[in-house]
């Protein structure tokens, strides 16, 4: 049986919008009400981060986000009691962003388990490295039919992104930059490395992210793949405007409007 994510990508191929939120902020009950705002205001995927007290892909704006969740007493056990009946209203699909180490600490199959269960559709654990996933995890997240997302740098060769396609599931990652996120790259520099990947005959819909900030560089990315990404520049809207549903109204439509 396909899930949300497969489906989603069957029925969409293009301007695909993926927008990061981070989980237990701006308030630790927060979580439900951006991701119904984002819903209704036209995201396709909404990605919500677990908070951590490392996150090393992250730029300052989500490492903030970050330290207020945690500081709001945002947990994976309070997280997944948050998430016990979102179905009931969130029908897009919506992956786990995180990071390995409280992943661990929770258990790796127990967490697994507990997304299938709450109606989570993907994963993806930036530090989770290619040969623990093949040797060890794969079969987890095939058991409880989680998607599974790697990322890609521009630095990455042509062999490794075809591998790390054939290993993810839902998407691929691509990210613009070495970067941490939020930061402002070339754009020659993005769409040679787009057209690059676009061109090696990928199993899996390519979204990209980091720097994707507004309407132009959305567009600009979806030239060359399915989609984008967009999580610094949402957070930021986030701390500027109290309102959620505002907020989040404002922002998507100025990215898609």
């Amino acid at each position: 049986m396909k899930n949300r994510l497969e489906n989603l990508f069957e029925s969409k191929k293009h301007n695909i919008l993926n927008v990061y939120c981070t989980a237990g902020f701006p308030h630790l009950h927060s979580t439900l009400e951006v991701m119904k705002a984002l819903q209704e205001s036209g995201a396709d995927i909404i990605e919500l981060g677990m908070p951590y007290s490392d996150p090393l892909a992250d730029g300052p704006v989500i490492q903030q986000s970050n330290t207020k969740a945690l500081a709001n007493g945002m947990s994976i056990e309070n997280l997944f009691s948050q998430l016990k009946n979102f179905r009931k209203e969130i029908h897009v699909p919506v992956v786990l962003m995180g990071y390995l180490n409280p992943v661990l600490q929770f258990g790796f199959e127990n967490f697994c388990a507990a997304a299938m269960e709450t109606g989570i559709d993907g994963l993806i654990i930036p530090d989770l490295p290619e040969y623990e996933f093949e040797n060890e995890y794969s079969a987890i997240i095939s058991k409880y039919g989680l998607c599974f997302t790697f990322l890609v740098t521009p630095e990455t060769s042509d062999e490794r992104i075809k591998k790390l396609d054939r290993l993810s599931s839902g998407f691929l990652y691509a990210v613009s930059s070495s970067a941490t996120t939020g930061g402002i790259q070339k754009s020659e520099h993005i769409e040679s490395y787009l057209k690059r990947i676009e061109n090696l005959g990928l199993k899996n819909a390519v979204l990209v992210g980091f720097g994707i900030r507004d309407k132009d560089s959305f567009h600009a990315a979806c030239q060359y793949s399915s989609g984008a990404i967009i999580g610094t520049a949402y957070i930021q809207a986030l701390k500027e405007n109290e309102n959620v549903n505002a907020a989040t109204k404002s922002f998507l439509s100025s990215i898609t409007g």
